[in-house]
């Protein structure tokens, strides 16, 4: 069986979190789509944006398989569904069995976009890979696919990720814990080899479990409250407060309260501060002090605006959520004591200062408050990106130099009318 797991249209209203990574990579309530799709049986390929297609190369080897024409079936699946286990237990059960050479082709959509396919891989072998998942639609459009009721659900916007991080949570954790190999050194407290926790860390696990992975370091006075997951060589600071739903990747330095996060790998928050409801992107360095908002102070509903990352047209979206923090794209930098309003998205390689009451598009200097919002270059991002990697003894290879030109160029419309001149602070 052939497994295609594709990137479409709707990919960019994830912004800014899949800018810098294939819509598959999101990671929500401990898991990321694509390490649940590297599970799966059969030859896998993926199909990404243009500006991408380095990365998945290099850092998602799983998914540069080429088709087998041969083979009878084809699934597809939409890079953007949920990584659950109920989404996983749907896959495996619409997948259905390879050797079934009789059943029919079906499709399942979400909204307006195809969530699942399984197609007779005969039906695609003379389109080239790259456009299977557009010669899908058109095979809906024939008449020669069956549509079924049994959708995956999808992101559709960045808020909807910490809403399913919240609503997956507690299915995925138990998945770890089943399939984790951890020990359990405390009452629903587990751990992988080589952790280690600080005198006088506390938790409280009455609402679900803390998991700490391999090599995890916990700092002294620490607390945690479950559900909580924290990534293999993350270290947490002292005095930290960790809260419900905060999923943490591995090799991140923690501090200050968090509760509903979700940190993506090698990011920094190693001070005091508060961040709730939000998700922040890879290679983020949060400045001592830095808090968002993440409640209105009438209570009400968050609403939030987008940017189209090519065009900066925006559009206002109801969360239909109360609590509702930031979104941050990879490689973001706060200064010391940077306040981020409610329901607020800090664009890819932006730096920010003061008071951030408006989304910041990528790579801007934003410091408004101060009266200066400039344009970020490329150039000393990739030098800012370099010194990154090199304290954390990570090589920076050419496709990753790339990808920030690339993304430059892919965010330019976001930029219209500002300066390129850079702020003296």
């Amino acid at each position: 069986m052939n497994i295609v797991v594709f990137e479409d249209p709707g990919c960019a209203k994830l912004a800014p979190a899949n800018t810098c990574r294939p819509s598959y990579a999101i990671t929500c309530a401990t898991y990321r789509l694509y390490d649940w799709i590297v599970q799966l049986d059969g030859r896998k390929t993926g199909v990404v944006r243009p500006h991408l297609q380095q990365i998945q190369q290099f850092d998602f080897p799983d998914l540069n398989d080429h088709p087998d024409i041969e083979s009878n079936w084809t699934i597809f699946i939409n890079a953007r569904a949920v990584p659950s286990t109920r989404t996983v237990e749907q896959i495996i059960a619409l997948a259905g069995d390879p050797a079934d050479t009789e059943a029919a082709s079906t499709i399942a959509i979400s909204g307006d976009s195809v969530s699942f396919a399984r197609v007779q891989t005969s039906l695609l072998s003379d389109v080239d890979v790259s456009l299977w998942p557009d010669r899908v639609e058109k095979l809906l459009i024939d008449g020669r696919l069956q549509r079924i009721d049994d959708k995956l659900r999808l992101f559709e916007y960045p808020h909807d990720i910490i809403r399913a991080n919240m609503d997956c949570f507690e299915g995925n954790i138990s998945h770890r814990i089943s399939a984790g190999g951890y020990r359990e050194i405390a009452d629903n407290v587990f751990a992988g080899e080589g952790t280690i926790a600080g005198e006088f860390a506390t938790t409280n696990t009455s609402s679900g479990p803390v998991v700490l992975d391999r090599n995890v370091e916990i700092g002294p006075y620490c607390f945690m409250k479950g559900p909580v997951y924290v990534g293999p060589g993350t270290r947490i600071n002292e005095h930290a407060s960790i809260k419900d739903f905060v999923s943490l990747g591995h090799t991140c330095r923690f501090g200050g309260e968090a509760e509903a996060v979700i940190v993506e790998p090698w990011s920094n928050k190693q001070h005091h501060g508060f961040l709730g409801h939000s998700y922040i992107g890879s290679w983020v360095n949060l400045g001592a002090g830095t808090c968002n908002s993440d409640l209105k102070n009438t209570y009400g509903e968050v609403n939030m605006q987008y940017e189209d990352p090519e065009t900066g047209i925006t559009e206002r979206v109801s969360t239909g959520m109360q609590f509702v923090g930031c979104v941050i794209g990879d490689y973001a930098k706060s200064a010391i004591n940077t306040g981020i309003f409610t329901g607020k998205t800090i664009g890819v390689c932006s730096m920010l200062y003061g008071f951030v009451t408006t989304n910041v598009p990528s790579f801007v200097n934003h410091a408004r408050s101060l009266g200066q919002s400039t344009v970020m270059s490329a150039d000393v991002m990739i030098k800012t990106q370099g010194r990154m990697f090199e304290r954390r003894s990570v090589e920076q290879r050419p496709c990753d130099i790339q990808l920030i030109r690339d993304v430059f160029e892919f965010t330019r419309g976001q930029r219209q009318g500002m300066s390129d001149e850079l702020p003296s602070f």
